[in-house]
């Protein structure tokens, strides 16, 4: 009996018991995992990138959404600033895996890393996360 007690104590039900024995829930651990590096597919087809392309920062946040009804890649990752502006694709040899990801249910998303205007071609260059 006395080994009980102090297996109660000493294991995950202490783990949740604060002062005054008041269960504690301990928050979900989320992580942001840096998965890959790349660019932005398709800038030069975005109507009006030239004027969007100074209010882009290294660090910001871009989201990522499943197109499978495009007609060109159905496995087409568009991204999209936080504001909701479409700014281009994730490029197509590296949507697959992705891809996957997004339709199993987990978040990926990416960050601006550096940018560069080549003509009428803006190149951002991003990292590629999955949010856990």
């Amino acid at each position: 009996m006395g080994n009980l007690m102090k297996t109660e104590s000493s294991g995950l039900v202490s783990l949740l018991h604060g002062k005054n024995g008041e269960l504690i829930m301990p928050k979900p651990f989320e992580r942001e995992i840096f998965l890959f590096d790349t660019y932005i597919a398709g800038t030069t087809h975005i109507e009006g990138i030239e004027e969007l392309e100074p209010h882009l920062s290294p660090d910001d946040r871009l989201n990522f959404f499943r197109e499978p009804d495009n007609l060109y890649d159905k496995q087409a990752i568009v991204i999209k600033t936080e504001n909701g502006v479409k700014i281009g694709y994730v490029p197509r040899q590296d949507n697959v895996i992705f891809a996957r990801l997004m339709d199993a249910g987990k978040l990926i998303f990416g960050k601006i890393t550096a940018k560069e205007q080549k003509g009428k071609w803006v190149k951002i260059e991003i990292k590629v996360y999955l949010k856990e």
